[in-house]
C-alpha cells in the first residue's frame, strides 16, 4: 500500500472510545485497499499501450476532489485517484464503491472483524463493502477482489518475515486467543506474542497458528522469532496453563524471570470457590498483587492459604503452584507493575474479537482468520504508548537489581 493514502479520518477528536476508533481505522483501510485494487486493474487494461517513446500510456495523475462517506461511526474522506493518457485518447478512471455525491451509509456497529473475515474470503469481499458503501460494491470484478485478497495476505507474510534484531527485547507478553469462529472443524487458537523494547515502546511480534497450545506450538514460534534477531527477553508474561513456558526454557533458557498473569489466575482460582464467596476471596487476592513490598505480599498470600485452604484445597493449590512466578514482578521498576502483572497488553487488543466475532456464521480457512487478526491486532497498536517509566528499562538491561520495585541502592527512584 502506498505511503499517501486514499482514505483519511474526518474529526478525528470526535473519538469517543477505541473501539470506535478501532471501526474507523478499519472501515478506512477497507475502502482504501478497495480501490487501489481497483485502480490496478483498471491501469493493469492499458499495460500494452505505449506512447511513441516507449513509455507507459495511461498513468496515474493525482486525485479527484475530496468526497464523504457518512457510516454509522462518522464520517470518512474518500480521495479517489485521476490517471491521464500520453497517448491522447479520453481515459477516466471510476470507482464502482464510490458514487459522485455523499451517500449515508448503514450503521457498522456489527463490527469490523466480520467486515474483515468476510472480506478476506474472496467469495465474500462483495458483501463485507455493501455493509460499509451499498450496493456499489456489486460493481466489483473478480479481478478486483482478487488484488484486494492478495494485497492483505501479502501484507501479513511480509509483516512474519520482518527482522527484530535493530531492537532489545525486554519483556513479553504471550496468550493464545480463541476467536471463537471455526477454521476448518475446529476453533482456531491463535498464539499472540506482543515485546516491550528498550525505548518501551510495545509492538505484536507473533500472531501464528496454534490448534493446541502445546510445547511445540508455543516452541516454533519462538524459534522462529529468534531467527529473526529477538533477543532473549528480561521477563515473560503469561498465563499459567500454557505450553509456552516450556517453550521458553528450551528456545530462551537465559529469561529466567516468569511472571503469571493475575487476572488469569484471580479468575481460576475463584471457579473453585462457590459464588457466595467470591466477593471477599477476590478480595483477599487483591491484597496480595497489590502490596508495596515482596514481604507484605507473603504474608497476604499465606492469609489467603490459611482461610480457604482447609474446604477449598482446589482453590488455595491453584494459587500456590505458581507463587513464585505471581510475585515476580517485584523484581522490577515499579512504574512497571502495572503492565508486567497481566497479559492486559493482547487481552485488550482482542476484547473486540472474542466479543464480536460470534455474529460470524460459517467455516474459514485459518489463514483467511490469522490475517484479520492481524489487521486488528495492528489497529489496536497504533494506540499504544509508551509504558509508564520506560527509562528503567536501560537499567534492567544493565543488570541493575530491583527490590520491592526500588533499584538498590537508591532510596528513592528518579522520576521515569
Amino acid at each position: 500500500m502506498e505511503e499517501n493514502t486514499l482514505i483519511g479520518l474526518v474529526k478525528p477528536g470526535t473519538i469517543s472510545d477505541p473501539l470506535t476508533e478501532l471501526l474507523r481505522m478499519g472501515a478506512r483501510k477497507l475502502i482504501e485497499a478497495a480501490i487501489q485494487a481497483e485502480l490496478s486493474e483498471f491501469l493493469g487494461q492499458f499495460e500494452q499501450r505505449k506512447t511513441s517513446e516507449g513509455k507507459r500510456g495511461v498513468i496515474r495523475n493525482g486525485y479527484q476532489p475530496e468526497r464523504e462517506i457518512l457510516t454509522g461511526i462518522g464520517a470518512v474522506s474518500v480521495r479517489i485517484p485521476k490517471v491521464r493518457s500520453r497517448t491522447g485518447d479520453a481515459v477516466t478512471f471510476r470507482s464502482a464503491l464510490v458514487p459522485p455525491y455523499v451517500r449515508k451509509t448503514r450503521s457498522l456497529e456489527a463490527a469490523l472483524p466480520w467486515l474483515y473475515l468476510k472480506g478476506i474470503s474472496t467469495g465474500e469481499m462483495q458483501e463485507a463493502l455493501s455493509v460499509l458503501v451499498g450496493p456499489e460494491a456489486k460493481g466489483l470484478s473478480p479481478g478486483v477482489i482478487r488484488r484486494l485478497k492478495e494485497s492483505w495476505l501479502q501484507e501479513y507474510s511480509e509483516w512474519k518475515k520482518r527482522l527484530l534484531d535493530k531492537d532489545r527485547w525486554v519483556y513479553l507478553w504471550a496468550d493464545g486467543i480463541y476467536s471463537g469462529i471455526r477454521a476448518s472443524s475446529e476453533c482456531l487458537c491463535a498464539l499472540v506474542i506482543v515485546g516491550v523494547n528498550d525505548r518501551g515502546e510495545k509492538h505484536f511480534l507473533a500472531i501464528e497458528d496454534g490448534m493446541r497450545e502445546s510445547i511445540q506450538s508455543w516452541k516454533d514460534v519462538l524459534l522462529d522469532l529468534k531467527e529473526r534477531g529477538l533477543s532473549s527477553p528480561n521477563l515473560a508474561i503469561g498465563e499459567g496453563a500454557m505450553g509456552f513456558w516450556g517453550a521458553m526454557e528450551a528456545v530462551f533458557p537465559q529469561t529466567t524471570h516468569q511472571q503469571r498473569c493475575w487476572v488469569h489466575k484471580t479468575a481460576n482460582a475463584l471457579n473453585y470457590l462457590p459464588d457466595a464467596l467470591q466477593e471477599k476471596a477476590k478480595k483477599g487476592l487483591h491484597e496480595i498483587w497489590m502490596s508495596e513490598g515482596r514481604e507484605p505480599a507473603q504474608k497476604a498470600f499465606d492469609t489467603f492459604l490459611k482461610t480457604y485452604e482447609a474446604k477449598y484445597p482446589k482453590a488455595t493449590e491453584c494459587l500456590l503452584k505458581d507463587r513464585e512466578p505471581l510475585l515476580a514482578f517485584y523484581d522490577f521498576p515499579a512504574e512497571h507493575w502495572i503492565h508486567i502483572r497481566t497479559t492486559n497488553p493482547i487481552e485488550s487488543s482482542f476484547a473486540t474479537i472474542r466479543h464480536r466475532t460470534n455474529q460470524a456464521r460459517g467455516c474459514f480457512s485459518k489463514e483467511t482468520i490469522l490475517t484479520m487478526m492481524f489487521q486488528l491486532g495492528l489497529c489496536a497498536e497504533k494506540r499504544w504508548r509508551k509504558i509508564k517509566g520506560f527509562t528503567h528499562l536501560a537499567l534492567i538491561l544493565e543488570g541493575k537489581i530491583f527490590k520491592d520495585g526500588i533499584l538498590e541502592g537508591n532510596s528513592t527512584q528518579d522520576a521515569a
